[in-house]
């Protein structure tokens, strides 16, 4: 058995009557030997797999599967610790729970449904996270609006407790959260070590911080010793988050400005004047249909980095499409330098942190690509 926890619609002989989207069913070879039990939904994935054993799928279940994925983040030393309240709790199939995201925001826990089944397990789920965690949190958001395939039947909002406050800790820096209307649950939590590493070169240089969404990079620039900071996004939602993070750590702190303004006409008319330049676009490929264009745009932005960067510079630049596989997005910057004629060396290969685990029978959980590169 290769216990990948995806059973697609073309291995299926036959379904039983009365089975519904999001129901929990168990899976047989033609021979009658059981296979799985997982959640069934319509489309080329079939099942997700909960359980490669023959098991009731109930309390006791989300009780076991939640309490292994804690004893995870306190191994890495990210749950109780007291500089970073902000990790992710559940990653999907990396922590064997597919169709689920948790992440902890101090006090609060923002879970996200991938799939109809885990929408339908959301209130068993919550009720066996509030157990698990304890006194960790006091309350839990649901929000699934922009991630199930369909509208009726969701409610958004807390499904235990109340408003504890939007305001987290990664590695002593404050942040606001949107989770009642930012992307993903409301930070990028996946570039927190990323954000670290970006903070030991930010000493004394200039630094540009493309598609800054709430300025994660930008605030860590700034307690590095940056001498002054750029953040650039198209949304002006995301420019207000920016500034009051960036107050929230550095109030009136005047080395960090902010533009709303899209990234390719922002990298057409900048100074050739930044010596430190983050990339951090979102996903360009949601499917391989995708792929091609995708590709095309990620050398085409990174061509724009390496024309305008200072010698010298350092680039941090990043893929989260799942589909771009790293050797796909290092071609595509490789093909940016030579257009752009710079020397270039890598100096760090980077991806999503050991909170965002891959199932090592599951590599299409490795998503967050990124290179670190000194530009000559």
């Amino acid at each position: 058995m290769r216990f990948h926890p995806w059973i697609f619609s073309g291995a299926i002989q036959r379904i039983d009557e009365g089975v519904q989207e999001g129901d929990i069913v168990d899976v047989y070879t033609a021979a009658g030997d059981f296979i799985a039990v997982g959640h069934f939904q319509m489309g080329t994935i079939a099942v997700r797999v909960l359980s490669f054993e023959q098991e009731t799928i109930g309390d006791d279940f989300w009780r076991r599967r939640l309490a292994e994925a804690l004893k995870v983040r306190q191994t890495l030393g990210l749950a109780d610790n007291a500089d970073n309240n902000t990790y992710r709790l559940v990653h999907g199939e990396g922590d064997c729970l597919p169709g689920l995201v948790i992440d902890c925001y101090g006090p609060t826990a923002v879970m996200q449904a991938h799939s109809v089944g885990m929408h339908v397990c959301r209130h068993e789920v919550a009720k066996a996270l509030a157990e698990v965690m304890g006194n960790r949190i006091r309350s839990i958001y649901y929000k699934s609006e922009t991630t199930l395939p369909f509208k009726a039947d969701l409610e958004n909002g807390f499904v235990y407790g109340g408003d504890e406050g939007n305001v987290a800790m990664e590695n002593g820096l404050k942040f606001y959260v949107d989770w009642l209307k930012g992307q993903k649950t409301g930070f990028f939590v996946d570039q927190r070590e990323n954000r670290a590493l970006l903070e030991r070169f930010a000493k004394g240089r200039k630094v540009l911080n493309m598609f800054c969404y709430t300025g994660g990079f930008s605030f860590y620039a700034m307690r590095g010793g940056a001498r002054l900071v750029h953040s650039v996004d198209s949304s002006a939602k995301a420019i207000e988050l920016t500034n009051r993070n960036v107050n929230l750590n550095f109030p009136g702190d005047e080395r960090h400005q902010a533009f709303c303004e899209d990234a390719f006409r922002f990298l057409d008319r900048m100074d050739d004047d930044y010596d430190l330049i983050i990339l951090d676009p979102p996903a360009f490929a949601k499917h391989r249909g995708a792929l091609h264009n995708a590709l095309k745009g990620y050398t085409r932005l990174n061509a724009k980095a390496f024309e305008r960067i200072k010698p010298g510079g350092v680039l941090f630049t990043f893929s989260c499409s799942q589909v771009v596989s790293k050797d796909h997005f290092r071609n595509a910057v490789f093909t940016a330098a030579a257009q752009a004629g710079r020397q270039v060396r890598i100096l760090y290969q980077l991806h999503q942190p050991a909170d965002h685990p891959v199932n090592i029978y599951h590599p299409e959980g490795e998503y967050l690509k990124g290179l670190v590169l000194y530009v000559e």
